[in-house]
């Protein structure tokens, strides 16, 4: 038994939350793709009339190909219940997200949610914060945000694909991973962050989801 069976399992297990005519913000992630394959069995299978929002082109292309229909989240009022994993969970419940550079799209989604619920390995768990921190920013702020993150004591990198091109989100921004080593007050930091012009969205965010599922080594799962 693996974390993939155990991301399987709670997968399953978190569609007993879904309910038919529901609004489904779909997040991204190894743990999200498969909760959208299940989801979209679920659908056939009970004749659900539900509706999902996906946070990027990846997820919304596993999506189309289950027959999920899709909105977009300008078209919807609210947002049932989000499904979506992290890169990292600290001992406060605070998720780090943006590994895949998605940040905005989702951070958007979770306030929109009534309900959020996030799935990662245990691995993801920490006490504090140690991974860096995605940012989001307009590509014109590039050298004053840094500069501004360096004060607050953060290391500055401009995330690049293989080739050296730079990354380009799919709002057409780029990302700062920043390190900030251990971080011991995350709501503190990522509002110091959010504040900065440039800016547009900190991969610490300040919603905590409701429920969320631990996948462990030996193919179970835990819910905190």
């Amino acid at each position: 038994m693996t974390y993939e069976d155990a991301i399987k399992a709670l997968s399953s297990d978190a569609l007993k939350l879904v309910r038919d005519n529901y609004v489904v913000g779909l997040g991204s992630g190894r743990a999200a793709t498969e909760l959208v394959k299940s989801l979209s069995k679920l659908i056939k299978l009970k004749n659900y009339n539900v509706v999902g929002v996906p946070t990027s082109l990846q997820i919304k292309l596993i999506a189309e190909k289950g027959g999920i229909p899709l909105v977009e989240a300008d078209q919807v009022k609210y947002i049932d219940v989000v499904f979506d994993g992290a890169d990292q969970i600290d001992s406060q419940k605070y998720v780090i997200k943006g590994g895949g550079g998605a940040l905005l799209r989702e951070n958007i989604l979770f306030s929109l949610a009534k309900k959020i619920v996030v799935m990662a390995d245990k691995t993801k768990f920490v006490k504090s914060f140690t991974r860096t921190v995605p940012v989001e920013i307009h590509p014109l702020a590039r050298n004053s945000v840094a500069k501004s993150i360096e004060k607050m004591g953060g290391e500055v990198q401009i995330r690049s694909l293989e080739r050296g091109y730079p990354f380009f989100t799919e709002n057409g921004n780029i990302v700062l991973d920043c390190n900030f080593g251990t971080i011991k007050n995350p709501k503190s930091l990522t509002q110091k962050i959010k504040q900065t012009t440039g800016v547009l969205e900190s991969g610490i965010f300040l919603r905590k989801p409701d429920i969320v599922y631990k996948a462990k080594d030996n193919g179970k799962f835990d819910i905190i």
